[in-house]
């Protein structure tokens, strides 16, 4: 049993307390000023004491592969190297920082924003296996553009060694742990899922060989990195539609037993996630952004993201359906946490819409009235007195969206005087859908960062 501040060890890298800034996108990309914008993003997590912050999904490739407009690439020595800023600054305040690895595959720029491909004819669409039949109806209706080359063998082994040289990359500039974009429809999930996976080689055509890509860029980073912390997300298909429309999907007991199949490879960490296999708001769980909709300046963004005003409504009606079936709810993937982790022994972690200090303590195993502090030594005597009602579900919580709206969120968190301390997010997603324009990850609604004032006028951030 673990209160919040109790340190935990994640591949052998000690980390001061159990929450973590989940990855988020920052929007940085890799002009002159993007690390400093990585340091106004991230420092103020780790100023404010979180133990792990982890970098938002960064591109190992230089071309093609981002999932959305800014994006940072990490494919160029010379520009990691100037990344080293970055960790540095967050190990003066005593924090980890991870960075997460990722390929859109389907999911790119190159397949959905309209303008960008327009820009960029050369780019090709890169896929796993041949299109579902569910993406080509939404191909010759004309709400998606599909035009995929599929991965031959040798570009698979090529688009792993990709993953590994970034990651020597990020080690050799100071990040402490590397994350692995295992979900959100990146290239992971498509690899894993037998939605997108269809080959008949050594990367698909069972459970085991769907998860052979995972083991092959675990190979590749221990190859050129050594014992480095290595952690990725688990994704569950659950929210996705059911048969007839999407009959082959990952179910919860299929990402529990990848979960046990990663830590026999060699994995040190692992997120279960329950996601779609399409991008929606399974991730992003809550309101319709009718604030984010109604931006008179995103209107142009919006145009050249999806193709024109008609397309652009038509995404707008799907994310208000969407915010109807994924209203939010606290904890949605506890339960897969809790199972994946009665089933492994390395640190699981749980995210998705975790916003209360009783909830942390919760997911954690403690009472939420026992005393933060009693056992805030690794293997302290007094854990025994820590007792709970349940069995934990996660060894460390994470949160998003939250830290758009209090970049200092865990200073109230942490060593809370009160167990009813919770974030500001109200889950609206005002933050969210601007950035398919590019514009950057923060809070837009009014009340939120009103009650943000005061707080920050009461010294709620402060920090020793």
């Amino acid at each position: 049993m673990a209160t919040l501040e109790k340190p935990i060890e994640i591949g052998g890298v000690t980390v001061p307390n159990r929450l973590y800034r989940a990855p988020l996108l920052e929007c940085a990309g890799n002009g002159p000023d993007a690390v400093d914008a990585l340091i106004d993003d991230l420092e103020p997590a780790a100023e404010s004491g979180v133990g792990l912050v982890c970098q938002g999904a960064t591109i190992v490739r230089g071309e093609g592969g981002c999932a959305a407009p800014g994006m940072t690439r990490v494919h160029d020595p010379a520009f990691v190297s100037r990344l080293s800023r970055l960790p540095d600054r967050i190990h003066d305040h005593g924090s980890r920082i991870f960075l997460q690895l990722e390929h859109g595959g389907l999911r790119s720029m190159e397949t959905w924003h309209a303008q960008y491909r327009s820009r960029h004819p050369d780019l090709e669409q890169l896929a796993v296996s041949s299109l579902p039949w569910q993406l080509r109806l939404l191909d010759r209706v004309g709400a998606l553009s599909f035009d995929p080359r599929v991965l031959s063998n040798d570009e698979v082994y090529d688009l792993a060694a990709d993953f590994g040289r970034s990651a020597a990359l990020a080690v050799e500039a100071g990040y402490d742990g590397i994350h692995l974009a295992g979900a959100n429809m990146g290239i992971v999930q498509q690899f894993l899922s037998p939605f997108y996976n269809r080959r008949d080689d050594e990367f698909g055509g069972s459970p085991e060989a769907r998860l052979e890509f995972l083991a092959l860029v675990h190979d590749e980073i221990r190859d050129r990195v050594g014992d480095v912390p290595l952690i990725t997300k688990v994704p569950a298909e659950t929210p996705a539609p059911p048969a007839p429309i999407v009959s082959h999907k990952l179910s919860l007991d299929d990402g529990i037993e990848i979960a046990r199949r990663l830590e026999r490879i060699g994995y040190d960490g692992l997120v279960p996630v329950q996601t779609s296999v399409v991008w929606d708001m399974s991730i992003v769980r809550g309101e319709y952004p009718d604030r984010a909709w109604d931006n008179a300046t995103l209107q142009d963004g919006y145009d050249a993201a999806f193709g024109g005003p008609w397309r652009k409504r038509l995404v707008a009606l799907g994310n208000k359906l969407q915010s109807l079936q994924y209203d939010h709810e606290p904890a949605w993937n506890e339960d897969f946490c809790r199972r994946v982790r009665e089933q492994v022994s390395v640190p699981v972690l749980a995210e998705g819409g975790i916003r209360a200090r009783t909830e942390m303590d919760r997911l954690l195993g403690c009472d939420p009235n026992a005393d933060a502090t009693a056992s805030a030594g690794i293997g302290s005597s007094d854990d025994a007195n820590v007792a709970t009602d349940s069995t934990p579900a996660c060894d460390m919580v994470g949160m998003a969206r939250p830290f758009y709206a209090e970049p200092r969120l865990a200073a109230r968190l942490l060593e809370a005087d009160t167990a009813d301390t919770r974030a500001l997010c109200e889950s609206c997603n005002n933050c969210t859908v601007p950035q398919v324009t590019g514009a950057p990850g923060i809070c837009r609604t009014p009340a939120v960062l009103g009650n943000r004032g005061e707080l920050e006028r009461a010294g709620a951030y402060e920090t020793e």
